[in-house]
């Protein structure tokens, strides 16, 4: 299942687009959104998703 970013709590901080190993996420409007077409939850790459992982914003990032 897919992870989302929750604009209004991202701080745009970047911890998270270069540790995405599907290239999922990117910058739009000073914040940042996931590709839920490209979004595997790192399965395959990782134990947990490390969006999640790096993000110093509890709950900004969650499954859709």
């Amino acid at each position: 299942m897919p992870m989302k970013i929750i604009a209004s709590t991202c701080t745009g901080c970047s911890a998270c687009e270069p540790e995405c190993p599907n290239v999922a996420i990117r910058e739009k409007g000073g914040t940042f959104i996931i590709d839920p077409k490209k979004c595997t939850d790192c399965e395959g790459h990782y134990d947990e998703p490390q969006c999640v992982a790096v993000c110093p914003v509890d709950g900004c990032i969650v499954k859709i």
